[in-house]
Protein backbone atom coordinates (compact mmCIF):
# COMPACT_ATOMS: atom_id res chain seq x y z
CA UNK A 1 0.00 0.00 0.00
CA UNK A 2 1.29 3.32 -0.98
CA UNK A 3 -0.71 5.18 1.91
CA UNK A 4 2.43 4.57 4.04
CA UNK A 5 4.68 6.33 1.96
CA UNK A 6 2.97 9.43 2.13
CA UNK A 7 3.19 9.73 6.02
CA UNK A 8 5.88 11.75 7.27
CA UNK A 9 8.98 10.25 9.47
CA UNK A 10 9.17 10.82 13.27
CA UNK A 11 12.42 10.17 14.76
CA UNK A 12 12.09 8.57 18.67
CA UNK A 13 14.50 7.23 21.51
CA UNK A 14 15.65 3.90 20.43
CA UNK A 15 14.07 1.39 22.91
CA UNK A 16 16.76 -1.09 22.04
CA UNK A 17 18.90 -2.82 24.71
CA UNK A 18 21.99 -2.49 22.54
CA UNK A 19 21.87 1.15 21.44
CA UNK A 20 24.86 2.39 21.68
CA UNK A 21 24.07 5.70 23.67
CA UNK A 22 20.73 7.33 25.24
CA UNK A 23 21.09 9.75 22.33
CA UNK A 24 20.14 7.10 19.83
CA UNK A 25 17.29 7.33 17.88
CA UNK A 26 15.21 5.37 15.23
CA UNK A 27 13.20 6.76 12.60
CA UNK A 28 9.85 5.34 12.06
CA UNK A 29 6.60 6.29 9.91
CA UNK A 30 4.32 8.64 11.94
CA UNK A 31 1.15 6.56 11.82
CA UNK A 32 -0.43 8.69 14.10
CA UNK A 33 -0.73 11.20 11.34
CA UNK A 34 -3.70 10.18 9.74
CA UNK A 35 -5.58 11.77 6.12
CA UNK A 36 -9.24 11.89 5.32
CA UNK A 37 -11.01 13.58 2.53
CA UNK A 38 -12.24 17.17 3.28
CA UNK A 39 -15.44 17.94 4.39
CA UNK A 40 -16.34 19.82 1.52
CA UNK A 41 -16.10 17.16 -1.27
CA UNK A 42 -18.34 14.66 0.97
CA UNK A 43 -20.70 17.87 0.46
CA UNK A 44 -21.02 17.33 -3.59
CA UNK A 45 -21.94 14.00 -4.59
CA UNK A 46 -20.82 14.95 -7.73
CA UNK A 47 -17.39 14.46 -6.52
CA UNK A 48 -18.12 10.77 -6.53
CA UNK A 49 -18.99 7.80 -8.31
CA UNK A 50 -20.83 4.54 -7.64
CA UNK A 51 -18.73 1.35 -7.80
CA UNK A 52 -19.33 -1.91 -8.06
CA UNK A 53 -16.86 -4.38 -6.31
CA UNK A 54 -16.63 -7.73 -8.64
CA UNK A 55 -16.39 -11.18 -8.03
CA UNK A 56 -12.67 -11.29 -6.26
CA UNK A 57 -12.02 -7.79 -6.96
CA UNK A 58 -9.05 -6.13 -4.63
CA UNK A 59 -8.70 -2.41 -3.65
CA UNK A 60 -5.37 -2.46 -5.49
CA UNK A 61 -7.10 -3.19 -8.76
CA UNK A 62 -9.81 -0.72 -8.42
CA UNK A 63 -7.28 1.58 -7.66
CA UNK A 64 -5.42 0.27 -11.19
CA UNK A 65 -8.62 0.49 -13.23
CA UNK A 66 -9.91 3.69 -11.94
CA UNK A 67 -6.57 5.59 -10.86
CA UNK A 68 -4.29 3.78 -13.25
CA UNK A 69 -2.28 2.46 -10.43
CA UNK A 70 -2.60 -0.10 -7.63
CA UNK A 71 -0.70 2.12 -5.16
CA UNK A 72 -3.51 4.25 -4.80
CA UNK A 73 -5.41 1.27 -3.40
CA UNK A 74 -5.40 3.55 -0.14
CA UNK A 75 -7.46 6.93 -1.74
CA UNK A 76 -10.24 3.93 -2.53
CA UNK A 77 -10.51 2.92 0.82
CA UNK A 78 -10.22 6.65 2.02
CA UNK A 79 -13.39 8.12 -0.18
CA UNK A 80 -15.02 5.02 0.62
CA UNK A 81 -14.88 5.69 4.54
CA UNK A 82 -12.99 1.84 5.07
CA UNK A 83 -11.67 1.55 7.99
CA UNK A 84 -11.19 -2.31 8.18
CA UNK A 85 -10.62 -3.98 4.93
CA UNK A 86 -11.38 -7.04 6.40
CA UNK A 87 -14.85 -6.61 7.84
CA UNK A 88 -15.73 -3.80 5.20
CA UNK A 89 -14.29 -4.81 2.07
CA UNK A 90 -16.59 -8.13 0.37
CA UNK A 91 -15.07 -11.51 0.64
CA UNK A 92 -14.61 -14.12 -2.54
CA UNK A 93 -17.47 -16.21 -2.60
CA UNK A 94 -14.63 -18.84 -1.63
CA UNK A 95 -14.00 -17.14 1.45
CA UNK A 96 -17.31 -16.45 2.04
CA UNK A 97 -18.90 -20.29 2.25
CA UNK A 98 -15.77 -20.64 4.44
CA UNK A 99 -16.52 -17.85 6.62
CA UNK A 100 -20.32 -18.96 6.64
CA UNK A 101 -19.29 -22.68 7.15
CA UNK A 102 -17.19 -22.06 10.56
CA UNK A 103 -19.61 -19.72 11.64
CA UNK A 104 -22.53 -21.84 11.69
CA UNK A 105 -21.54 -25.22 10.95
CA UNK A 106 -24.48 -27.86 10.38
CA UNK A 107 -26.67 -24.92 10.79
CA UNK A 108 -25.33 -22.96 7.61
CA UNK A 109 -28.44 -23.93 5.71
CA UNK A 110 -30.87 -23.42 8.62
CA UNK A 111 -33.86 -21.28 8.41
CA UNK A 112 -32.75 -17.46 9.67
CA UNK A 113 -36.42 -15.38 9.70
CA UNK A 114 -39.20 -15.84 6.92
CA UNK A 115 -40.11 -12.43 4.25
CA UNK A 116 -42.32 -11.50 2.64
CA UNK A 117 -42.88 -12.11 -1.66
CA UNK A 118 -43.82 -8.90 -3.53
CA UNK A 119 -47.23 -8.71 -4.29
CA UNK A 120 -49.68 -6.76 -6.74
CA UNK A 121 -53.74 -6.09 -7.40
CA UNK A 122 -54.49 -6.74 -10.85
CA UNK A 123 -53.52 -2.90 -11.86
CA UNK A 124 -50.27 -3.30 -10.70
CA UNK A 125 -50.03 -1.40 -7.74
CA UNK A 126 -48.10 -2.81 -4.97
CA UNK A 127 -49.76 -4.60 -2.13
CA UNK A 128 -47.06 -5.94 0.15
CA UNK A 129 -43.39 -4.89 -0.41
CA UNK A 130 -41.08 -7.39 -0.61
CA UNK A 131 -38.15 -8.38 2.37
CA UNK A 132 -40.29 -7.41 5.14
CA UNK A 133 -39.37 -9.80 8.14
CA UNK A 134 -42.28 -11.61 9.52
CA UNK A 135 -43.21 -14.82 11.08
CA UNK A 136 -43.83 -18.10 8.78
CA UNK A 137 -47.36 -17.39 8.50
CA UNK A 138 -48.14 -14.03 8.58
CA UNK A 139 -51.67 -13.20 7.49
CA UNK A 140 -53.14 -9.74 6.90
CA UNK A 141 -55.79 -8.96 8.09
CA UNK A 142 -55.44 -11.49 10.71
CA UNK A 143 -57.09 -13.86 10.90
CA UNK A 144 -60.35 -13.93 8.67
CA UNK A 145 -59.39 -17.18 7.12
CA UNK A 146 -59.14 -20.24 9.10
CA UNK A 147 -55.86 -21.77 7.19
CA UNK A 148 -52.05 -22.11 8.25
CA UNK A 149 -51.01 -20.63 5.18
CA UNK A 150 -49.86 -17.21 4.96
CA UNK A 151 -51.72 -14.92 3.25
CA UNK A 152 -52.74 -11.07 2.22
CA UNK A 153 -56.06 -10.27 1.77
CA UNK A 154 -57.02 -7.12 -0.42
CA UNK A 155 -59.71 -5.39 -2.43
CA UNK A 156 -58.68 -5.58 -6.13
CA UNK A 157 -60.51 -2.50 -7.74
CA UNK A 158 -59.29 -3.80 -11.52
CA UNK A 159 -61.52 -6.97 -10.71
CA UNK A 160 -63.56 -5.75 -8.40
CA UNK A 161 -63.46 -8.14 -5.22
CA UNK A 162 -61.68 -9.22 -2.60
CA UNK A 163 -58.71 -11.23 -3.61
CA UNK A 164 -56.79 -13.29 -1.10
CA UNK A 165 -53.07 -14.37 -2.16
CA UNK A 166 -51.96 -17.41 -0.35
CA UNK A 167 -48.25 -18.54 0.12
CA UNK A 168 -46.43 -14.87 0.49
CA UNK A 169 -43.64 -15.40 2.51
CA UNK A 170 -40.63 -17.19 1.68
CA UNK A 171 -37.67 -18.46 4.64
CA UNK A 172 -33.97 -17.22 4.14
CA UNK A 173 -30.98 -19.66 5.33
CA UNK A 174 -28.56 -18.23 7.06
CA UNK A 175 -26.46 -18.45 4.47
CA UNK A 176 -28.68 -16.52 2.31
CA UNK A 177 -28.62 -13.61 4.44
CA UNK A 178 -24.66 -13.32 5.06
CA UNK A 179 -24.34 -13.46 1.25
CA UNK A 180 -27.06 -10.66 1.13
CA UNK A 181 -24.91 -8.79 3.44
CA UNK A 182 -21.51 -9.45 1.40
CA UNK A 183 -23.14 -8.54 -1.48
CA UNK A 184 -24.19 -4.88 0.08
CA UNK A 185 -20.68 -3.94 0.81
CA UNK A 186 -20.01 -4.15 -3.11
CA UNK A 187 -21.85 -1.23 -3.98
CA UNK A 188 -19.34 1.88 -3.15
CA UNK A 189 -18.70 5.53 -3.83
CA UNK A 190 -14.96 6.50 -4.93
CA UNK A 191 -13.75 9.68 -5.27
CA UNK A 192 -13.97 10.61 -9.34
CA UNK A 193 -10.23 10.29 -11.34
CA UNK A 194 -10.85 14.13 -12.01
CA UNK A 195 -10.54 15.24 -8.19
CA UNK A 196 -7.55 12.66 -7.69
CA UNK A 197 -4.95 15.12 -8.06
CA UNK A 198 -6.62 17.85 -5.84
CA UNK A 199 -7.14 15.33 -2.83
CA UNK A 200 -3.28 14.14 -3.07
CA UNK A 201 -2.41 17.74 -3.20
CA UNK A 202 -4.09 18.43 -0.12
CA UNK A 203 -3.51 15.45 1.81
CA UNK A 204 0.45 15.89 0.61
CA UNK A 205 0.46 19.59 2.46
CA UNK A 206 -1.13 18.44 5.04
CA UNK A 207 1.16 15.97 5.99
CA UNK A 208 4.39 18.29 5.97
CA UNK A 209 5.23 19.61 9.61
CA UNK A 210 5.50 23.08 10.68
CA UNK A 211 8.73 24.60 12.83
CA UNK A 212 8.74 24.01 16.14
CA UNK A 213 11.04 22.46 18.91
CA UNK A 214 10.74 19.08 17.24
CA UNK A 215 11.34 19.92 13.42
CA UNK A 216 13.91 18.44 11.69
CA UNK A 217 12.13 19.13 8.20
CA UNK A 218 8.92 19.21 5.93
CA UNK A 219 8.73 15.39 6.32
CA UNK A 220 10.74 14.55 9.69
CA UNK A 221 10.56 16.00 13.20
CA UNK A 222 12.43 14.41 15.83
CA UNK A 223 10.87 13.25 20.01
CA UNK A 224 12.50 14.93 22.62
CA UNK A 225 15.10 13.25 24.70
CA UNK A 226 13.75 12.33 28.26
CA UNK A 227 16.39 9.91 29.34
CA UNK A 228 18.18 10.67 32.35
CA UNK A 229 21.33 8.51 32.64
CA UNK A 230 22.93 6.13 29.31
CA UNK A 231 22.44 2.59 28.78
Amino acid sequence: MGYFRELPNIEYLSPLSDRNSASEYIQAKNLFKRVKLRSDFYNSFTNFEKYQITEGERPDQVALELYGSPQLDWVVLISANIVNVKDQWPLSNKDMYDFVENAYGDEMNSVRFYETIEVKDSRGRLILPEGQVVDQNFKSPRPSIETNQSYVQFWDSGREQVVTEYNITRPVTNFEYEIRKNDEKRGIYILRPSYLQQFLNDMRREMRYTKSSQYVDAKTKKGDNIRVKSP
